[in-house]
């Protein structure tokens, strides 16, 4: 049998590597060594550039909830995207009512240009400004058990039956639409806040579906919010166009916007309708004074509650009020105003004779 390799080991793999290394001057012990180190560390380059993609596109190794079980990483990357979660829940507690009781959870994605989307988990308890304050034209309503809404900036669902009324579960976030799954992320956080609270008969379920977000119309104004009968006297002086926007579900708080952005715009009047109690701690027995408005007692500015088929509803009435001056201008009679919305709205929600 043939053998090329000779006696000095020359012909063997090992001796043309010490050959090409010979040639290219790594003549010495401590340079050769050297030159295995970078050898072997070319070697594991694709190893490590996996494990580098891996770190900064997965969530390989991350937390698989967030915000002591607000949400899942599953629920997380629904809402924002693939990549590594970190949290910052500095003061956090899902037992507190505390303002400003919130956590954050942020999604980081990228090789080398890093993008960061972020979820704001809020514990918000209701104060006594009214549930009238949850309220929003735009707003996309929860169907089934669950009681909540979608808004552009916010998604809110309230705690389990058997927890304190008037908490709830707030989720921000940047992203704009992903409204099904901000309805989703706000009844997992509100199922976690009841899980560490130890309340609540049973767990929600998320909303099959949201109603349909409403459209600007121009107001009928025989039959305003889509109240039939609800034709309060109007000032004839206001006369430049007043869209009207009206949600499309009336549970768990119906609202209509007639006048342009609240945020903006002192003269634009809001109404609205909360029909699920579980909304907002305050009851009958918080009626604050008494009224000529029939069943219908003041509880909170702007905000009367009665009763309605045995359970608490509220009817709210803000704004409207002339910019820079507190005198109302869309509708000038407000005692007018509130009692055709009483009877107008206690109507449409099947409600007994509230005047």
């Amino acid at each position: 049998m043939r053998n090329d390799a000779s006696s000095d080991g020359s012909g063997t793999p090992h001796g043309r590597i010490d050959e090409a290394l010979d040639r290219r001057g790594f003549t010495t012990r401590g340079l050769r060594s050297r030159a295995a180190a970078v050898v072997l560390a070319l070697s594991l380059l694709p190893v490590g550039a996996a494990g580098f993609a891996v770190y900064r596109l997965t969530n390989v190794g991350g937390p698989d909830s967030v915000c002591d079980g607000a949400a899942t990483a599953d629920q997380v990357h629904d809402l924002l995207g693939a990549g590594r979660i970190s949290e910052n829940k500095s003061g956090y507690s899902a037992t507190k009512d505390s303002t400003g009781n919130s956590c954050t959870a942020t999604v980081s994605s990228g090789l080398f240009e890093t993008s960061r989307n972020t979820v704001h988990f809020t514990v918000v308890r209701n104060s006594e400004d009214g549930p009238g304050k949850l309220a929003a034209s735009d707003a996309r309503l929860f169907s089934g058990d669950s009681v909540g809404s979608v808004t552009p900036g916010a998604a809110w669902a309230v705690l389990p039956e058997g927890c304190e009324k008037g908490v709830r579960a707030e989720v921000r976030t940047g992203r704009q639409g992903h409204d099904e799954a901000r309805a989703r992320l706000a009844v997992a956080f509100a199922n976690g806040i009841a899980k560490a609270r130890g309340c609540g008969d049973r767990a929600l379920t998320a909303p099959k579906e949201l109603s349909a977000k409403s459209a600007e119309t121009d107001p009928d104004w025989a039959n305003l919010c889509g109240l039939p009968g609800f034709a309060p006297a109007k000032n004839p002086a206001a006369q430049w166009r007043m869209p009207q926007q009206v949600t499309t579900a009336t549970a768990p708080i119906w609202s209509c916007r007639i006048g342009g952005d609240p945020r903006y715009d002192s003269r634009t009047q809001e109404f609205a309708i909360t029909t699920d109690p579980r909304t907002t701690a305050l009851t009958q027995e918080d009626s604050k004074k008494t009224s000529d408005l029939g069943r219908a007692q003041w509880v909170a500015d702007g905000t009367l509650v009665t009763t309605c088929q045995g359970k608490d509803v509220f009817f709210t009435v803000t704004g409207g009020l002339a910019s820079g001056l507190e005198k109302p201008f869309l509708f000038p009679d407000q005692q007018d105003l509130v009692r055709k919305f009483l009877v107008a709205g206690g109507k449409a929600i099947g409600c007994e004779p509230i005047l």
